[in-house]
């Protein structure tokens, strides 16, 4: 028996939304990067992008565990001296919790281009209203 390979052209891609009220944020980010990658369908083929969309909603409500909203930081460098920002994770939560969850699962994802290109499918918002309603997504449960 042969193995089987998708093409990229037999792939059907599905759209998802995920309501985020109440999830926590490191078990909520899993299940979106395997939907992502396309681990869920018996096509997945780990050098073919065969994922789905996923629409995020309610991010704003994401939960975290422990004490991470008071001693994580996120860093970024503007690559110039003395360029480096850190910002509490509480900061970013309140001001942009789209940032915290797709930082999340870009972790989560293959450091190259076939990466890059799956989190181009996250659609993340921080209130229930999206603009994604024409591709008529179902709703997923967790």
């Amino acid at each position: 028996m042969k193995t089987y390979s998708a093409k990229a052209g037999e792939i059907q891609r599905n759209w998802w939304v995920v309501n985020a009220d109440g999830l926590t944020l490191g078990r909520l980010s899993t299940k979106l990067a395997m939907l992502l990658q396309g681990k869920n369908k018996p096509v997945y083929t780990p050098h073919i992008d065969t994922g789905d969309f996923v629409v995020v909603v309610n991010a704003h409500k994401l939960s975290v565990s422990g004490n991470k909203l008071e001693q994580k930081v996120y860093y970024r460098h503007s690559g110039f001296p003395g360029g480096q920002k850190a910002v509490l994770m509480r900061d970013l939560m309140s001001t942009h919790p789209d940032r915290v969850l797709r930082h999340a699962v870009r972790g989560m994802l293959p450091k190259n281009r076939l990466g890059r290109a799956q989190l181009k499918k996250l659609k993340i918002y921080a209130n229930v209203e999206h603009p994604h309603e024409a591709q008529q997504p179902q709703v997923l449960e967790f």
